[in-house]
């Protein structure tokens, strides 16, 4: 059972490392695609913030956004490997931030090309946190039902045998 579930994990944060080794080999002086891929995405992300707080932000460097992006996939997928929770907790921050600015099918209409492969890779985000969330709470359930049962162990008092 361990070494399937350890295989699960690697699996599943292949996706992440993986993704995160690309982007750091194609990073380059200007941030490589990824940075001008999510530029004007960023860029719309913040005007709208901005209209709906009623300040303005300060202007974020791409470039910087990249770097955070391959730190809380790259890190994240590691730990998530060991099964630290840490890991878990790093991408879903990268999958609750990232995805929604990143997939921004809600700038187009349904009858655009774009919708749908925006929607699906969207979709397919929030499935992935969903296996995270699920890995949270069983990691949580774990944890809480090993220490409830030390705690019982270490109360029961032997009865005392009749003559």
């Amino acid at each position: 059972m361990g070494f399937f579930s350890f295989l699960g994990r690697v699996l599943f944060a292949s996706l992440f490392i993986l993704s995160a080794w690309q982007m750091f080999n194609d990073f380059g002086s200007d941030g490589g695609p990824a940075a001008k891929e999510l530029a004007p995405k960023l860029h719309l992300a913040k005007a709208h913030l901005s209209s709906r707080l009623g300040v303005a932000l300060p202007d974020i460097e791409v470039k910087h956004v990249v770097w955070a992006i391959v730190g809380l996939k790259g890190l994240g997928g590691l730990l998530f490997v060991v099964g630290n929770i840490f890991g878990a907790y790093l991408l879903a921050v990268y999958l609750v931030v990232v995805s929604p600015i990143l997939y921004d099918f809600y700038n187009y209409g349904p009858q655009d090309r774009e919708f749908s492969l925006l929607f699906t890779e969207f979709l397919q985000s929030v499935a992935l946190l969903g296996a995270l969330l699920f890995f949270i709470g069983m990691k949580n359930s774990t944890t809480t039902s090993s220490s409830s049962a030390k705690r019982n162990l270490k109360k029961r008092t032997p009865k005392p045998k009749a003559a």
